[in-house]
């Protein structure tokens, strides 16, 4: 199988990444999980005070959609505040290093070629591409954004897309152990088999991202959203009984 060669003549790699560094992966990823843990466990906490205190599963439910709605709309402010924090520090560290490169260049570029040569990279060589890198101001500056900041200038994440990625995330997480109860379940069993369900798929997912098996994120989700369910029913039973 022939493959195309470039100007230079080497041939071109072609492969591609996942998005790790984009403001919506990583707010997704935990508003799910924690829409699901968090509902999950007030649902139980609430259903075990229900069943402390001989009440009906209507505390249930508007416990459950209370928590939903407040997560979400929480989780959404704290993750655009969260990320415009980040992006806003990223660009003033971008303007103090785009003045350092128009006030002292070559500084600058010495600095870059330092880089390279601790490395492993020839002095020689290392300087050459400083330099080469440098005559272009912008291209300078992403460069140097990257190996100093670990930002890329032109691909800061979004603090809006964060945020409606993690309220809906959120949300769709939240959503599930109140969907029994919806739906006219009359205690918790319903919700515990499709919550947990949901969180052994949604740490399955995970590993669509990650390097570990889909078993293993599966089961860790599970177990942990298990344990916070378990302690928080327990401590409503507690409750609950203590107020009859």
């Amino acid at each position: 199988m022939s493959e195309a060669r470039n100007q230079g003549g080497a041939v071109p790699v072609e492969h591609s990444h996942p998005d790790v560094t984009g403001g919506w992966l990583r707010p997704a990823v935990f508003g799910v999980m924690d829409g699901l843990v968090s509902n999950f466990a007030l649902v139980a906490g609430v259903a075990g005070g229900v069943a402390g205190a001989g009440g009906d599963t209507g505390a249930v439910v508007l416990a459950g959609m209370a928590g939903l709605a407040a997560g979400a709309f929480s989780m959404a402010a704290g993750e655009y505040t969260s990320v415009a924090s980040q992006s806003e520090l990223a660009r003033g560290e971008l303007a103090l290093e785009r003045q350092a490169l128009a006030g002292t260049p070559k500084l600058e570029q010495e600095e870059l070629a330092q880089r390279y040569i601790e490395r492993g990279v020839e002095v020689g060589v290392a300087r050459e591409v400083a330099r080469q890198l440098s005559r272009d101001p912008e291209q300078a500056l992403s460069v140097h954004a990257r190996d100093e900041l670990g930002v890329d200038p032109g691909d800061l994440p979004s603090p809006l897309l964060a945020a409606v990625a993690s309220f809906l995330a959120f949300t769709a997480g939240a959503l599930l152990p109140v969907l029994p109860y919806l739906l006219g379940a009359a205690n918790l069993l319903p919700a515990l088999v499709v919550s947990g369900v949901g969180l052994f798929g949604a740490g399955a997912l995970v590993s669509l991202v990650t390097v570990s098996s889909w078993w293993w994120t599966g089961s860790r989700q599970l177990l942990l959203g298990g344990v916070a369910a378990a302690l928080t029913y327990a401590v409503g039973m507690l409750v609950g009984s203590g107020i009859t």
